[in-house]
């Protein structure tokens, strides 16, 4: 049984099908549509709900962190004691919520489909800001597109929202709800089953390696951002899930002298303040790394285990000289994250055995990190390439290089040939020329709807172009918001 607050209302369910998502739940089983389904992928946000959960701080504090998410990508298992916050719970006692006040007041809506998704949005972006934010209520709404063209009014909602400094009846009841979620915090594995297909929602690291040891077959859950589409797009069934969301063990990030351990189960919004302390440029290229509803549920172990060729981050862990841990029953094996994969969609990860954690290395004065992604839209889009430099310099000589690309090959790659240029030369334009040419050994990327062959290695040789460049005149540096 799984147990969640709907609104106000508690859930206990018990039966119901785990291929079940929050989307599909709200509509066909409790009659509430306000919540639409717009792509069914994660890409318009018309399907955004919010999910608040019991956040504890380094005092004892208690509080409850709200963020949005795209119910199309969310099982029904991920709610397991949480609160789910739809469109129709912001109405109170006849008045609408201050975010729906101010779409009306601004004139936010037009054709109205989008306007529940960017209520929600808008409601999660004023229960975490205390002040109008420009750049907060961009990134709140990046993921969230009006057909209609109603971007500045609804900018303008934004603003008069988040300077509205009236509480709401989910500030009033926060006491009250904050007891009821830890009336029904998990204490133990739980488990939704409609007799064919079931979802276990283990609470340990060594729960989670006795079920996948029992069940190697089983789909590991974690944020679903990937793994939902074979239900929404591709429309197959998935007899055996496993949520790992609710492992406190792995959404930790501890802080070592030498590195950083990340659990695998760790959201990426999550990481982003972590990361980008160590690297700025990863903390930029987080930003564009896809809506922020994605970036609230998908998580750092999913971008690598899906093993895909255009993940964003596998490039820059690769780069920075990543190690993954993984784990199987008892057994803890750590490989470099270069060695976990092997084919398009193969890895070395054997039966059972799943992602714990990511070692990642502190930066250092001497190394010079900088990441690119070249996409169609600055925002929520895919990368044609997406670049990582790592070079450390010595008195103008690059006595180590880490180069590594995504969208080049079936893999995330290093720049092998590339590297062996650089290393030991002097850090010059003749070298980087050099490195260049050795880009063309090194990959052999395809044609596909996003870029050409010729452009991606043109895209792949001119960003280290821009590398050196940019390290020779800091004021010109752009990062990672080269685009097409």
């Amino acid at each position: 049984m799984i147990q969640f607050l709907l609104n106000q209302e508690l859930r206990s369910e018990h039966t119901l099908d785990p291929n079940l998502t929050v989307l599909d739940y709200l509509r066909e089983h409790l009659g509430k549509p306000g919540t639409k389904e717009g792509c069914a992928s994660g890409d318009c946000g018309a399907c955004t709900v919010v999910v608040g959960e019991l956040q504890v701080d380094a005092r004892g504090g208690e509080s409850i962190r709200y963020r949005s998410l795209n119910s199309c990508l969310t099982f029904v298992s991920s709610l397991h004691g949480k609160q789910l916050i739809s469109i129709e719970g912001l109405k109170h006692q006849g008045q609408l919520h201050s975010v729906q006040q101010a779409m009306v007041d601004c004139h936010g809506s037009q054709c109205g489909f989008c306007t529940p998704g960017f209520v929600m949005s808008l409601f999660a972006l004023q229960k975490n800001s205390s002040q109008p934010d420009s750049h907060k209520a961009h990134e709140a709404l990046a993921g969230n597109l009006c057909r209609c063209t109603g971007y500045r009014p609804i900018l303008a909602a934004a603003e008069q929202a988040c300077a509205d400094e009236r509480g709401d009846q989910f500030d009033a009841r926060q006491a009250e709800t904050i007891a009821r979620l830890k009336a029904i915090a998990p204490q133990d594995t739980a488990e939704l089953n409609s007799g064919d297909k079931r979802c276990l929602v283990p609470l340990t690291v060594a729960d989670l390696a006795d079920l996948y040891d029992a069940y190697p077959q089983a789909r590991l859950l974690a944020g679903g951002t990937d793994l939902a589409l074979e239900v929404t797009q591709f429309h197959r069934t998935l007899p055996v899930m496993i949520y790992v969301g609710n492992i406190a063990e792995l959404k930790r990030i501890e802080h070592f002298e030498d590195r950083l351990e990340i659990g695998a189960a760790t959201a990426l919004t999550d990481c982003y303040d972590a990361l980008r302390g160590e690297y700025p440029d990863f903390g930029e290229l987080l930003q564009r790394f896809a809506s922020l509803q994605i970036r609230n549920q998908g998580t750092l172990g999913g971008n690598i285990g899906n093993a895909s060729p255009i993940g964003d981050s596998p490039p820059l862990l690769i780069a920075l000289g990543a190690q993954i841990v993984l784990c199987k029953g008892q057994v803890r094996r750590t490989l470099a994250l270069e060695d976990y994969f092997i084919d398009y969609r193969v890895t070395a990860r054997q039966d059972s055995e799943f992602i714990e954690k990511i070692i990642v290395p502190r930066a250092s004065a001497e190394r010079q990190f900088r990441a690119y992604k070249v996409s169609k839209r600055l925002d929520d889009d895919i990368s044609a390439v997406c670049a990582a430099f790592n070079l450390r310099i010595v008195d103008g000589v690059i006595e180590e290089a880490r180069i590594a690309f995504g969208g080049m090959a079936a893999t995330p790659k290093r720049a092998r040939h590339c590297e062996a240029i650089l290393t030991g030369a002097d850090w010059t334009q003749a070298s980087i020329e050099q490195a260049c040419a050795a880009l063309a050994q090194d990959f052999t990327p395809l044609s596909d709807f996003r870029a050409s062959k010729e452009y991606r290695l043109l895209s792949a040789q001119n960003l280290l172009r821009k590398y050196f460049i940019e390290l020779h005149t800091p004021h010109i540096e752009t990062r990672v918001t080269a685009h097409v």
